[in-house]
């Protein structure tokens, strides 16, 4: 059975793999020959359009690109009710903070 990657970016995987592969000196040809794969391959991943890539042959083609595959938990996103009360009370910080310092200078403004 498989399950599809939902969560990657493939377009920034694709631009990070050019990336190092240019570092490297590497033309996708001689990559794809390196690798075994073909350059159409490197073209799509690095392109972010392939279809298909096993993981295997992703985790050697970072290798061989000193880049790492990080497998880690998903973040936990926000419900919108979540969202809005972190937002009101950031702002209600931000509010504290700011009357402090206005209290602050108002005393320093009355001494000095």
């Amino acid at each position: 059975m498989m399950y599809p990657i939902r969560y990657m970016d493939f377009l920034e995987t694709g631009t990070l793999i050019r990336d190092a592969r240019r570092k490297a000196g590497l033309t996708q040809a001689e990559l794809a020959q390196r690798l075994g794969m073909s350059r159409a391959t490197i073209s799509q991943l690095e392109t972010g359009v392939i279809a298909e890539l096993g993981v295997r042959k992703l985790a050697a083609l970072c290798d061989r690109l000193g880049l790492e595959v990080v497998v880690r938990p998903q973040a936990t996103r926000l419900t919108l009710h979540e969202a809005y009360a972190r937002n009101r009370q950031e702002r209600q910080a931000a509010f504290l903070e700011t009357d402090a310092t206005l209290a602050k200078l108002g005393t320093e403004a009355r001494d000095g």
